[in-house]
């Protein structure tokens, strides 16, 4: 088992900055993949950006790109998320998830590759 907890969400003004931490403990040895989706209201969580455990190789959906950098730091268990530029159309529920198992690198922004999921964090900005 994985848990997951997120952090660093709020509420911030358009061209705004926010970093989003995802802490993971647990039985973390398995993680291949670190992936952080979105949700809005009434709709199903979308990929935002996934970062390989081991080589720190990072992947954006094009409307991120640019502007949302992903890393992580193996020997704290965590994950980071870097907004910048924030827009209105960010604003949505942000949540980590973990992959346990070999995910092919073309479907890292499927939401059912990844097991593990945090509880998510609120992000809000205002225009």
């Amino acid at each position: 088992q994985v848990q997951l907890v997120e952090t660093g969400g709020g509420s911030v003004q358009a061209g705004g900055s926010l970093t989003l931490s995802c802490s993971a403990s647990g039985s973390t040895g398995r993680t291949n993949l670190i992936g952080w989706f979105r949700q809005y209201p009434g709709r199903e969580r979308e990929a935002v950006a996934a970062i390989t455990r081991f080589s720190g190789l990072a992947q954006y959906i094009d409307s991120v790109q640019g502007r949302f950098t992903l890393s992580r730091d193996n020997a704290k268990n965590s994950a980071y998320l870097r907004m910048n530029s924030l827009i209105s159309e960010d604003t949505a529920m942000y949540y980590c998830a973990h992959s346990v198992e070999p995910v092919r690198w073309g479907n890292w922004y499927k939401s059912t590759e990844y097991k593990y999921w945090g509880q998510g964090t609120q992000v809000t900005v205002s225009s």
